[in-house]
């Protein structure tokens, strides 16, 4: 049996998650939960290297692959590999924010146009890069039985929702990935291929090695004030396992005390 035949009720062959953008936080939560529900997880990164994705491979059997996720050619060859060595993918994460470091809280006369074009090109483009090639692999996928070939999320932020002040690159790039993921919506759920928009509304706190759950930016959490990369993960693995006849397309997710 191959991949494409195996999801559909016998279970004798593993689903394939692929995870597009590596590190700590989301990334790393989701590449647990996943290869805890029994899926064949890949995780890819720029640097397959680093320290948390090495954890994983020994910890989970999850298989990294480098890749920069910007260039069609590197995306094309990483679901190509990924489907060799595991299977065709039926769960695919785009998890990346894009925004290169000098051009955060630029006001739009400080912004520097080349940082602005790479932002766009690290997060709306290489989610388009990524959407196309999950689709040409799931639209080969044997349909479940309730005929889904595969799930395709895209994790955004509050900035798709709204663009915030001296964030115009940040909020251009989640506009875009917001309209990519309509527009993939609407021409691929037909088909069978659910697609979700995650807006991520608040700071994520993930567990540090003290144990302690904190943001580079906003601190340690304080009675769940920031968003849990561990329920992000399960949320994720619901919206995958969703039935058709109520597929969402976009959850926001903040917690009990973000204000809005």
């Amino acid at each position: 049996m191959t991949e494409a035949d195996s999801d559909g009720g016998s279970g004798d062959v593993a689903e394939v998650a692929l995870i597009v953008g590596s590190g700590p936080g989301i990334s790393a939560s989701c590449a647990r939960l996943f290869a805890q529900s029994g899926m064949r997880v890949a995780v890819a990164a720029r640097d397959p290297d680093k320290p948390v994705l090495t954890a994983l491979e020994q910890a989970h059997g999850v298989h990294r692959y480098g890749c920069d996720a910007s260039d069609p050619a590197a995306v094309a060859g990483l679901f190509d590999s990924v489907a060799r060595d595991l299977g065709a993918p039926r769960l695919v994460v785009h998890n990346i924010d894009g925004r290169v470091a000098g051009i955060f809280g630029k006001k739009i006369t400080e912004a520097d146009p080349g940082m602005v074009l790479e932002t766009l090109h690290n997060a709306a483009f290489s989610a388009f890069l990524v959407g196309q090639q999950a689709a040409r692999w799931m639209r080969q996928n044997a349909p479940a039985a309730n005929g889904a070939r595969g799930t395709i999320v895209f994790t955004n932020a509050s900035a798709a929702l709204k663009g915030f002040p001296s964030s115009a690159a940040f909020a251009m790039a989640c506009h875009a990935k917001t309209g990519l993921a309509q527009s993939m919506a609407r021409e691929l759920m037909p088909q069978g291929i659910h697609i979700v928009n995650v807006p991520i509304d608040a700071a994520i706190g993930w567990t540090q090695p003290d144990g302690s759950r904190a943001h580079r930016r906003a601190g340690t959490t304080v009675d769940d004030n920031m968003v849990d990369p561990d329920r992000i993960a399960e949320t994720y693995l619901q919206l995958h396992r969703q039935h058709r006849s109520t597929w969402a397309f976009e959850v926001v997710l903040r917690p009990w005390v973000e204000k809005w």
